[in-house]
């Protein structure tokens, strides 16, 4: 049985203005930054977040910007010497990062320019895992279809919220809470396809949920914790034979 694979490193780039174009131009309401980093959390761990822009312009991005601790490019002057500016910039930095940085195996390109097809082109011949974030409405096909995977921004505004524990009535709510964290990530994990391994689960909990620690709701340990949400039926629990520890076999529909 093959151990727990280990979580990306991922590096985040924003293209500011074709993220604000889109969303304007979709009607959206403005790009919710933590709605993304919250989904390329289920995918590892996020270590740089860049964002490229004439911040003059786009004065009313910077609050939640420095809220998610995004650091904020300038790029002074795009409006006179164009975009291409900070486009060029921006993949400067991702291929010195890519050359400078091998801890770092996946970038992450907030953006729907098909200028950036030759950059993910050179990251994915230096073995770099790239996924694609973008609006629908102002992605180009040729980026989606260069990337390792794409996610539109769209599909993530759609997508419901931490669904309630149906059913739980009875039990305390610090329990439910941890329960709800555990379906989420379980969940999260299975849309990537994981094997959902006790360490990988609580790994993929502490990323959505920074401040999570099984004694606050009650644990002992995070078998513990797996065990009891067995035991009010929310997972199916296995034991890995060479490991011997917990792998959550189902997830089931209580949750839901």
């Amino acid at each position: 049985m093959p151990e727990a694979p280990k979580a990306l490193k991922i590096a985040v780039f924003i293209d500011l203005e074709n993220l604000a174009i889109g969303v304007r131009e979709s009607r959206l309401s403005k790009f919710d930054f933590e709605r993304v980093l919250k989904r390329l959390v289920e995918k590892g761990d996020v270590v740089v977040k860049r964002a490229y822009a004439d911040w003059r312009h786009f004065e009313d991005y910077k609050r939640p910007l420095h809220e998610h601790a995004i650091e904020l490019i300038e790029m002074p002057g795009s409006k006179i010497t164009g975009k291409n500016s900070a486009d060029i910039k921006m993949v400067c930095d991702a291929l010195e990062l890519s050359f400078t940085k091998p801890h770092i195996d996946a970038f992450a390109l907030i953006s729907g320019d098909s200028d950036f097809s030759p950059l993910v082109s050179k990251l994915r011949e230096n073995n770099k895992h790239i996924i694609g974030i973008g609006v629908k409405r102002s992605t180009s096909p040729l980026l989606v279809d260069n990337c390792d995977e794409f996610i539109y921004y769209d599909d993530l505004v759609e997508r419901k919220t931490r669904r309630k524990l149906a059913g739980a009535e009875g039990i305390p709510q610090k329990k439910r809470e941890a329960f709800e964290q555990l379906l989420e990530a379980a969940r999260a994990l299975l849309r990537e396809n994981r094997e959902l391994y006790g360490s990988l689960v609580k790994d993929t909990m502490k990323r959505l949920q920074p401040q999570f620690n099984e004694e606050y709701h009650g644990y002992g340990s995070f078998h513990e914790l797996l065990e009891d949400a067995q035991k009010h039926k929310l997972i199916t629990l296995r034991r890995d034979e060479r490991s011997g520890t917990y792998v959550i076999r189902d997830v089931h529909s209580k949750g839901s």
